[in-house]
């Protein structure tokens, strides 16, 4: 009995000083202003918070732009004859800075150690901040804004900042639609970005009603963070909101960029380069970490978390739309399952070359993606996807540090992304960090340290460029 007091004195002791400590922890946290939540209640002029706002916007734009240049050739360099599918060109060339006096086959020889203690990991390599990564939030390129402004007279501008990536590095716009069902129309927009005023007019008649349904919904505004009706939204005027589309284009991407909603403190969260629709009926995860299972639980998952940053507080007051899982929801995902990925005339039924359509380098470069390059452990054909989640452990090859408000540290598990299409869909990488294909190859060549040659690395490129 005297034993099992003792134990039971013991145990109590250290649940209270765990407890102890799980309190000093909450209370540091506070004293830092570390929470979870935004504020509901704004005490502060929407005339006062665009004034301030807007002074400050040249220098936070300035600060984004100057990293842009420190890490990148943002040059318009246009690869010869190498077009995405309605003809944009492909920016070519590695361009990510190195650090003076260093090459890529130098580094490749280093061991991530050595690369971590000499701080010699390319800065293009770091997580990309959002343009201003403690405000975050749907962040539209202006040639977005400029076409829906002009159909439905619905304004995307924020009086806070603008998009940060030059046009060319981006996927071309309005980019083509393709169908599943009905491959023989090739591209079903003409041309057209696909919005509430033209759904319709396009579609009826080559979609079934509840198809067409779930289009209209995807082009339908519903209230957003940043744009809503409340004094903390980050528009001018009152707005109505966004749509699945307006990040989504023609069910494609336009690469507009956002913060995560599924991390916090807000220094954590990932930047986000809107992945592309094409191909979802393949894919089995959805959101880069948060492995939603079904396109449906994605879409239910948009409107009531993230198009509020995961904090459905403040989502209340904003104006959440709690969509029908069995009509709406339901709806949205059967079109969403319809978008097709573009055609890739040298592919065969297996997903793979057809050697009397390819050319030597682009052979040599499929050898090397499923052979000594490692890309098809994880992208295996016919999609190009395992369908599964990895975590390349990046933060091996440097110290964590803070980048523009961006705390660059362990990204943890990513899904693996199709890469059917690849071409189409610059920027790469979750958070849009790298530009171009070029930047891809040597990213992954360092961080699965496999010693790519030269002729190797632009051999994998042309493959890629078939896909």
């Amino acid at each position: 009995m005297k034993k099992r007091t003792l134990l039971f004195t013991r145990l109590l002791a250290g649940g209270c000083l765990g407890v102890l400590a799980g309190v000093a922890v909450v209370e540091a946290q506070a004293e830092k202003g570390v929470t979870s939540y935004a504020p509901v209640a704004v005490t502060e002029s929407v005339s006062s918070v665009i004034s301030r706002m807007k002074a400050a916007k040249p220098e936070i734009m300035k600060r984004q732009q100057d990293l842009l240049a420190e890490r990148y050739d943002l040059g318009n360099h246009p690869a010869k004859g190498i077009t995405m599918a309605n003809g944009k060109a492909v920016q070519e060339g590695v361009r990510v800075k190195l650090p003076k006096g260093m090459t890529w086959e130098k580094l490749a020889r280093m061991s991530p150690e050595e690369i971590r203690d000499k701080n010699l990991y390319p800065a293009g390599f770091f997580p990309l901040p959002h343009p201003n990564h403690p405000e975050g939030g749907m962040l539209f390129p202006k040639f977005h804004i400029d076409e829906i402004k002009k159909q439905e007279a619905r304004d995307l501008t924020r009086f806070d900042l603008d998009f940060d990536l030059p046009d060319h590095f981006l996927p071309e716009f309005p980019a083509p639609i393709y169908l599943t069902t009905r491959p023989d129309l090739g591209d079903v927009s003409k041309g057209k970005l696909v919005t509430i005023n033209n759904y319709y007019e396009l579609f009826n008649g080559i979609l079934n009603p509840k198809q067409l349904e779930g289009l209209r919904l995807l082009v339908t505004p519903f209230p957003q963070q940043q744009f809503n009706q409340t004094e903390d939204r980050r528009s001018e005027q009152p707005s109505r909101g966004v749509t699945c589309f307006d990040c989504h284009a023609n069910g494609h991407s336009n690469s507009t960029t956002h913060l995560v909603g599924d991390i916090r403190p807000q220094e954590f969260r990932h930047r986000l380069d809107t992945p592309t629709l094409r191909g979802v009926n393949i894919q089995r995860l959805f959101g880069s970490q948060r492995a939603l299972k079904s396109v449906e639980d994605f879409t239910e998952f948009e409107q009531r978390a993230a198009y509020f940053d995961g904090d459905p507080v403040i989502a209340t007051k904003k104006g959440i739309n709690i969509l029908d899982r069995g009509h709406q929801v339901h709806a949205m995902a059967e079109f969403m399952a319809l978008l097709d990925f573009p055609p890739a005339p040298k592919l065969g039924i297996d997903g793979k070359l057809d050697p009397r359509k390819a050319s030597e380098s682009e052979m040599r470069g499929q050898e090397l993606f499923f052979g000594k390059a490692k890309c098809g452990v994880c992208h295996p054909a016919p999609y190009y996807t395992d369908n599964t989640m990895h975590n390349l452990r990046a933060e091996r090859f440097f110290t964590p540090r803070m980048i523009n408000g961006r705390m660059a540290s362990a990204d943890g598990p990513i899904k693996t992304f199709p890469l059917r299409g690849i071409k189409d869909s610059p920027p790469y990488l979750h958070d849009g960090r790298l530009m171009t294909l070029e930047d891809t190859v040597e990213f992954f060549n360092l961080l699965t340290e496999t010693g790519l040659t030269e002729q190797e690395k632009s051999d994998l490129v042309a493959f890629m460029r078939q896909l």
